[in-house]
């Protein structure tokens, strides 16, 4: 029989870092120059989008290069305080094959011969692509202390006030959407401030998707880099204003 001690007074918080953050913004923002700016963070670039960047990075093509990579990071030990997955589109659509290879698995799908699940009627395939990016999510998560999702930015509109105005929203497809960011510790938007400044917003709001759950981050917006014009690179990097211990 399992004993269960209840506790009678409050448990004190285990760490303060978000162990799983997604980070998203326009393109060319800097996202990975910032990234690359953080000690002992590998970067596993799926867009091939790192190659300009002087980065603790490698480039991965496929799922089979991605399992490899992990196999290799496990094998050494898990050497690597932050990993980072440039971008979360691209392992969206890495993941539709195995979606398929599951679903034809199934007694429901043992005829399919499309080239994808979301070609199936009334949606039913994006059921199959969330299990298989949860499964590679899975995965990812157990490659470091802590994972950082970067993810494209996708314009869309809402109502506001009886008037139509344009949201930031994160480019992954329908719940995958909410379950990513059920799951992240923190949601970032990066973007760039009047004054040459990079911004890291978590301030959630109707209009930006963003939130935290550590203290140190919720409601906030964060001055996490400057530009520098002249060598054109980013300049007081600020990543302890974000991983604090």
């Amino acid at each position: 029989m399992i004993e269960i001690k209840l506790p009678t007074k409050k448990v004190k918080s285990s760490t303060n870092n978000p162990k799983l953050m997604l980070m998203y913004s326009p393109p060319k923002t800097g996202k990975t120059t910032l990234l690359s700016k953080l000690d002992n963070c590998l970067i596993i670039d799926l867009e091939n989008g790192a190659k300009y960047v002087d980065a603790l990075k490698i480039n991965v093509n496929s799922l089979e290069e991605l399992q490899a990579v992990g196999t290799e990071i496990v094998k050494a030990g898990k050497p690597y305080k932050y990993v980072a997955i440039d971008t979360l589109t691209r392992l969206e659509e890495m993941c539709l094959p195995i979606a398929k290879a599951m679903y034809k698995k199934s007694p429901m799908g043992k005829r399919f011969d499309g080239d994808s699940v979301l070609e199936l009627a009334n949606g039913a395939g994006y059921l199959w692509l969330r299990k298989a990016f949860q499964l590679w999510l899975g995965k990812i998560k157990h490659l470091a202390d802590h994972v950082i999702l970067v993810g494209h930015i996708k314009d869309k509109f809402i109502e506001k006030k009886g008037k139509e105005v344009q949201a930031k929203d994160i480019d992954l497809t329908g719940k995958l959407k909410q379950i990513t960011c059920s799951d992240a510790d923190a949601i970032g938007y990066l973007h760039r401030g009047d004054n040459n400044e990079l911004l890291l917003n978590f301030q959630s709001s109707d209009v930006i998707n963003c939130g935290a759950r550590p203290s140190h981050l919720k409601g906030k917006e964060i001055i996490v880099a400057e530009y520098d014009e002249e060598k054109n690179d980013l300049k007081n990097v600020a990543w302890d204003k974000i991983y604090v211990d």
